[in-house]
């Protein structure tokens, strides 16, 4: 049986936000290694981020592009204007509604999303894919855990706003 004394000493020792700087560090450091694998092929973080939203849902409008992408439409009109002026993303229009367009993948934007995709699976299989499978169900668990934690502390500022 853990004493009251241990157990704090537990605690004290997986300080949260000791862990929370720990989280951030690692997520720019992966961010910057995928970063260079996607420079490799001419891709930057927003415009692989944009191109991979499509691969999971084609036909959004920029409204909802943007909404999945966490940004502005605003945010989004220039770098979607640029990936379109490339030839890898097409508007087309949505029937009954002339201020939308429907956003498409061209077969270039798509394979270049396959190939960010690819690169992206290889690093986290080369890192994160190494874990043994225990630690990963775990971490999963934990991961959704915190996440379930962030949505009702979200939803409780957004009710206090109000």
């Amino acid at each position: 049986m853990t004493s009251p004394s241990s157990a704090a000493a537990e605690f004290d020792a997986a300080d949260p936000l000791r862990i929370w700087f720990r989280i951030i560090r690692l997520n720019r450091r992966a961010t910057n290694a995928v970063a260079a694998e996607l420079k490799a092929l001419g891709l930057s973080i927003p415009q692989f981020d944009l191109l991979s939203t499509l691969t999971e849902r084609e036909g959004l409008s920029q409204q909802e592009l943007a909404e999945r992408l966490y940004v502005t439409k605003g945010n989004v009109s220039g770098l979607l204007d640029r990936m379109v002026e490339a030839g890898l993303v097409e508007r087309r229009a949505i029937p009954g509604d002339r201020r939308s367009n429907a956003l498409y993948l061209t077969p270039k934007g798509r394979d270049l999303a396959d190939q960010g995709i690819a690169a992206q699976r290889a690093y986290v299989m080369r890192t994160l894919g190494t874990l043994p499978a225990q630690d990963l169900v775990e971490f999963e668990r934990i991961v959704l855990a915190w996440r379930d934690r962030a949505r009702a502390d979200e939803d409780a500022s957004s009710a206090k706003q109000r």
